[in-house]
């Protein structure tokens, strides 16, 4: 590890110690550092930051060995924007609040940096959702590593949603929206919305629907080799598309799909940072008084 990049949003002031302990330990390895823009921008008055480099919100391949995401689980997806294609591995440092995917603790730090400068770590590459539409309203950041959504837009009225899978009619579904997610996703939007918990490493997407009018209506898991289309009837003209924590607004008779990327991200696995340790943490599983 020769180059390291780190991303972040305005650093809490209970967090400066140990981000402050992060820049000086990295200093003393000797590391080429590089920070975000928003990054250096939100926390210059609080570090002395101006001696570092900083890199575009889309690196390069290869531009750095690997990228420090501290925050929580929305600065480490505003991370993935940021690595992209390029398999840079990232490395999740959780000064926010849940934490499923930024799972390193702050107390955690000093060993997890010696891990990582050690080599003592996997990677876990996460499956990613596509979008295809008619015009790209996201850019060439047409992904999302938690879900796709479609949802109504600053109205009462329900929207009606149909959905195929591979050109086959599935269902049509009234509610205030629907989104398909990754297995990543299932522990976010979806799950809040009565979705399953998905394995990391499942090979499905997750069709959940967001408070539907249809009772008999529950979520669906799809093989990810699908391809999952939508048409959309409203009585207003204008509905949200969602990926992840972007959106915009389009109009309301746009058809979208939606399908696998054919690119993961990995993300770094430190020895005792488990998925089932985290879901056990994260949602108090395992602490009836009967166990």
């Amino acid at each position: 590890m020769q180059r390291v990049a780190i991303h972040g949003r305005k650093i809490k002031s209970e967090s400066l110690p140990c981000v402050q302990a992060i820049l000086n330990d990295l200093a003393g390895r000797n590391v080429q550092l590089f920070v975000s823009e928003s990054f250096k921008v939100c926390n210059d008055s609080q570090f002395d930051l101006t001696r570092y480099t900083t890199y575009p919100n889309q690196l390069k391949a290869g531009a750095v060995d690997c990228l420090l995401s501290i925050g929580g689980d929305g600065t480490l997806l505003d991370a993935v924007l940021h690595v992209g294609r390029t398999q840079t591995p990232i490395l999740g440092v959780n000064t926010g609040r849940l934490g499923f995917l930024a799972t390193t603790s702050e107390g955690k730090i000093r060993e997890a940096l010696d891990c990582l400068f050690s080599g003592q770590f996997t990677l876990d590459q996460r499956a990613l959702i596509s979008l295809n539409a008619p015009v790209s309203h996201f850019k060439d950041q047409d992904f999302a590593m938690n879900e796709f959504a479609i949802l109504r837009k600053e109205t009462s009225s329900m929207i009606v949603i149909k959905c195929f899978v591979d050109g086959e009619y599935l269902n049509t579904y009234w509610a205030d929206g629907l989104m398909v997610s990754t297995p990543t996703g299932s522990t976010g939007y979806s799950l809040s919305c009565g979705g399953p918990i998905m394995m990391p490493d499942a090979r499905c997407f997750i069709i959940t629907p967001v408070s539907p009018h249809n009772l008999n209506i529950r979520p669906i898991v799809i093989p990810d080799h699908h391809t999952l289309s939508f048409e959309v009837d409203s009585r207003e003209t204008s509905l949200l598309i969602s990926l992840d924590s972007r959106s915009v607004t389009v109009s309301h008779d746009l058809t979208f799909s939606v399908t696998k990327a054919d690119f993961t991200v990995p993300l770094i696995k430190l020895p005792e940072n488990t998925f089932l340790k985290t879901l056990r943490t994260k949602l108090g599983w395992g602490y009836d008084r009967r166990n």
